[in-house]
């Protein structure tokens, strides 16, 4: 599983990009913004004026407008998968909610909702004036990462709902329901349309599980608010993901491991994108918990159908979590691949929160009171992995900053 790296705009830091082929991404062309902000035209001839003084010595040229040229060239290579980081700030502000954590978990809503404000007009723009950036990304394996957009605003929904914010919930739902619809549908349309990727099995990775966790988190979102707010529509709404999303996960789950187990690995290819996979687990698992929750007619699902594929699934996302750990080790300790911040790593934040909401919900649901113990301290667990995700953010701003000054 390949990733190239590119510049991102969340406080400036290097992330992973959309691109086809793996290796590291060499075009730092500034943006064409950036260009006019610095004064030049898009093929560097600068505006008629009075012509230039006579030849001497060659003075330093005037560096681009800092902050107006690097907000320009954060959006322009704004990285697909940016609103992980909303994902990951969200489903552990919920885990601190269910651990009883008040006000950290409130002061995450906070900051989640900041990201989201902030990165959904980004996108917006990314998707109208850089379309042939956005159409080599919707055309390109990792297009299934443009589904956080649609995910984060369900994670969202979710979280406000045990907060009363019923209203707001539903808007983030409807947005993120909206949002479900046309990607579930174009992103795998434009892979099996498009003649200009290379079908191969190398192409797969952790971001294709976004497929299916962008049908959980509807699940999840709408059985929430059906709770709080009975419905009817809600109810169905959420089944119907709900089956789809598991469907979708299996599918997934196929050919990732297909991919992993019968095609040779490199260490800088196994990013922490392939922590979606425990983590489109653990969400299928919520969705099953907030189903249960439900009344069996709105849902036409048995309890003990329910409870069934939540302990497996359950089951199979903690037998996953050594492995993915071990994988770790082999890439950043026995092959020396250097551990520094990127966006990817809200790939981990995201799997490991839900991972924890999920055995506590999952517990105090079947009366387990051994789980719901252990997704307590897994909660804290969380937040530690939170904490020091989100303090790496500012280290990759020197790094970016380096390589802009490159020739």
């Amino acid at each position: 599983m390949t990733e190239q790296t590119t510049r991102h705009g969340i406080g400036g830091q290097t992330s992973t990009s959309d691109g086809e082929r793996g290796g590291r991404d060499t075009d730092h062309r500034p943006a064409i913004l950036a260009e006019w902000l610095a004064g030049t035209g898009r093929n560097g001839a600068r505006p008629s004026g009075p012509p230039p003084p006579a030849p001497g010595p060659a003075a330093p040229a005037p560096p681009p407008s800092g902050y107006r040229a690097a907000l320009s060239a954060a959006v322009t290579n704004l990285n697909a998968a940016s609103l992980s980081f909303v994902m990951g700030t969200g489903i552990v502000s919920t885990a601190l909610y269910v651990n009883g954590a008040g006000t950290a978990s409130a002061a995450l809503l906070w900051v989640a909702l900041a990201g989201f404000v902030v990165l959904v007009p980004a996108y917006g723009w990314w998707m109208l004036c850089r379309r042939r950036r956005f159409m080599a990304t919707l055309l390109g394996p990792r297009a299934f990462a443009l589904l956080t957009l649609a995910v984060s605003s369900n994670v969202l929904a979710a979280r406000l709902v045990p907060d009363g914010h019923t209203a707001v919930a539903g808007a983030f739902l409807a947005f993120g329901v909206l949002g479900w619809l046309v990607l579930d549908y174009v992103v795998p349309l434009a892979l099996i349309t498009t003649l200009k990727r290379n079908p191969s099995l190398d192409q797969v990775d952790g971001t294709w599980f976004l497929w299916a966790v962008g049908s959980e988190s509807v699940a999840v979102a709408a059985a929430s608010l059906a709770r709080a707010a009975p419905s009817h529509a809600l109810a169905v709404l959420a089944m119907v993901c709900w089956a789809i999303g598991l469907i979708q996960y299996l599918l997934t789950a196929a050919m990732v491991l297909t991919r992993l187990l019968a095609r040779p690995t490199r260490p800088e290819g196994l990013m922490t994108s392939v922590w979606i996979f425990m983590g489109a687990a653990a969400i299928t698992v919520l969705a099953t918990v907030r189903l249960m929750a439900l009344p069996p007619d709105e849902t036409m699902l048995s309890r003990p159908l329910l409870v069934g594929v939540a302990v497996v699934l359950w089951a199979f996302s903690s037998w996953l979590i050594p492995l993915l750990l071990a994988l770790g080790v082999w890439r950043h300790v026995l092959r020396g691949v250097p551990l520094h911040y990127e966006v990817g790593w809200w790939n981990l934040v995201f799997p490991i929160g839900m991972y924890a909401v999920t055995t506590h919900e999952l517990g105090r649901a079947t009366g387990a009171s051994w789980m719901t113990s252990t997704g307590r301290w897994e909660v804290w667990v969380a937040a530690a992995v939170w904490a020091v995700v989100f303090a790496a953010m500012p280290t990759a701003v020197p790094r970016r900053r380096s390589t802009l000054r490159e020739p």
